[in-house]
């Protein structure tokens, strides 16, 4: 028991650079106290104590702020950061290494008793501010959603999910979570730049157009040096591009690359 509350406090330490010491986090983090508030709801639910699991449930919610059903599944190394309005359905499972922020909800839109209705989360999942993942599905492990999406159906592994309703942005390859060598490094609220949609189809706009540029530049080089071993100079408009002069580097930067 003891060990499974040191490594809630270490992966708080780990994944909160705001938290300085464990004192701190035992006394100050109502997303710990929430976990662990959770976990007698659970066991009371689990034993038959259905009363008992809901009202420490409730005591929970008035003290932390964070709604969690006494029937969720929750994993370990699961951090509630801030966690404010955070609401857990009853049938939802939360995996190993979550990360939970602030106005997040696993609902459900079924309303069969005893069914599956809220979403099953798998290891090392970032769910950011305000998102809501309604469903029975299974979001993969290592993805990522982002600020206030609306998240409707499943997540593959690694990827990321963003927008209303929201869109899958599919993890490149070798480098999902589920698949990479080496431990990913965490990524607060689920933000890398490589997962904007609209960043990654300005670049690849400008990398074609670059490349238009560059074979335009030859072209016209290959052009010159054929006009000028016939001695048909006119041949080659004194305005002809013969030199790079598109900058794609500097709009790759002004996109976020």
């Amino acid at each position: 028991m003891f060990s499974r509350l040191r490594s809630d406090i270490q992966c708080i330490l780990d994944r909160d650079p705001a938290a300085r010491t464990t004192w701190e986090v035992l006394t100050c983090y109502p997303g710990l106290h929430a976990l662990w508030l959770h976990r007698r709801a659970h066991w009371c639910w689990e034993h038959g104590f259905k009363w008992l699991g809901r009202f420490i449930s409730h005591v929970s919610r008035f003290f932390t702020g964070i709604e969690i059903h006494p029937g969720a599944k929750i994993g370990q190394r699961v951090f509630f950061d801030h966690a404010m309005g955070v609401v857990v359905g009853e049938t939802a499972e939360i995996g190993d290494g979550c990360t939970i922020y602030q106005g997040v909800t696993l609902g459900g839109t079924s309303l069969y008793k005893g069914a599956k209705r809220h979403p099953t989360l798998g290891r090392d999942v970032v769910v950011s501010a305000g998102a809501k993942i309604l469903g029975g599905f299974e979001v993969g492990d290592g993805a990522k959603i982002g600020s206030n999406a609306v998240v409707i159906k499943p997540v593959p592994a690694g990827a990321t999910a963003v927008g209303i309703p929201a869109r899958i942005i599919p993890s490149k390859a070798g480098e999902s979570a589920d698949v990479t060598s080496q431990a990913p490094k965490f990524s607060a609220y689920g933000i890398t730049q490589e997962d904007d949609p609209v960043s990654q189809a300005l670049r690849g706009l400008i990398d074609s157009a670059s490349g238009q540029d560059h074979q335009i530049a030859l072209l016209w080089k290959a052009i010159e040096s054929l006009s000028a071993s016939r001695a048909q100079d006119d041949c080659v408009p004194q305005d002809a591009a013969r030199k790079e002069c598109f900058e794609a580097a500097k709009l790759n930067e002004l996109v976020g690359k």
